[in-house]
């Protein structure tokens, strides 16, 4: 009895010391995530004004806003968008209606999961490859191919995911009022998924939002006014990474703004899809 007591007491100081391990990290990381957004706030609304949305982004010392960049960014997301999410939800059907047992399935998933964890900075390097200097300069379409390829393996994994918690026995049923299998996905097994899947397109939207590095190889940056898909665009996120390293204030005011921009479209993103999860699960 005495050594199931000793052996007791240990695993009790055992397990405080990991809880109390566990509370520090969770207290250290909300910590550095609170000073972060509050840093964010704190000077992201200092450089806000009606200028941002309006004007261009600016030479040193003169007034100016981001609208080039804002409107630059919803180009190449919304055509990364457009192009990436098809090929994705293509492809996790696939991996989940029609060769969910088969190796080609295996190889697509194991190939998806190291698109899914790779650096951006390689995808830019690739589309830089393939892209960039085939055509001899930098443009819009690179930018949104770049992006494109990043959309893909998120949208691929949710929708395989969500394709899989639909219960076969809705499948079933359908089949056996003769409907062939491709309507039996689009009429039975999407629907089912749909708030699933919608959420992976806005988790996808949300990841493409702040990439800066693919950008960097692609679109590059301009100054000025374009929406010419065929030429170098400005990006928020390029333009954040530009004006943060400048010297100049009023260009880092900017980029504070633009930072602030992006981490409340992002959230936004990331409030929306958790709002349809839970609306699926409560379904």
């Amino acid at each position: 009895m005495a050594l199931d007591h000793g052996r007791y007491r240990r695993r009790r100081l055992r397990s405080t010391i990991t809880v109390t391990l566990c509370w520090l990290a969770a207290a250290l990381g909300i910590t550095i995530l609170g000073v972060i957004l509050a840093t964010l706030v704190y000077k992201g609304f200092a450089g806000l004004g009606l200028q941002v949305f309006t004007e261009m982004t600016p030479p040193p010392g003169s007034d100016g806003g981001l609208l080039n960049a804002i409107v630059g960014s919803l180009i190449m997301t919304v055509i990364g968008v457009i192009v990436g999410t098809p090929i994705g939800i293509l492809a996790g059907t696939y991996m989940a209606e029609y060769g969910r047992y088969n190796k080609v399935s295996s190889v697509i998933r194991f190939i998806n999961d190291i698109l899914l964890s790779a650096p951006s900075i390689v995808t830019g390097l690739f589309v830089y490859e393939i892209l960039v200097r085939p055509m001899g300069h930098f443009s819009a379409i690179a930018g949104a191919a770049a992006l494109a390829i990043l959309v893909i393996p998120t949208v691929v994994r949710t929708t395989e995911n969500m394709l899989l918690l639909v219960p076969n026995t809705l499948r079933e049923a359908s089949s056996a009022l003769g409907m062939p299998q491709s309507m039996v996905i689009r009429n039975v097994a999407y629907k089912a998924a749909r708030a699933g899947m919608i959420t992976g397109v806005l988790l996808a939207i949300a990841r493409i939002s702040g990439e800066t590095a693919p950008l960097l190889f692609t679109s590059l940056n301009n100054q000025f006014w374009s929406t010419d898909v065929n030429a170098p665009i400005a990006s928020l996120p390029v333009v954040i990474f530009q004006y943060a390293l400048s010297p100049y204030e009023d260009w880092q005011r900017l980029a504070w703004a633009g930072a602030l921009l992006i981490t409340a479209a992002v959230l936004t993103l990331s409030i929306l899809a958790r709002w349809l999860g839970s609306s699926r699960t409560q379904q």
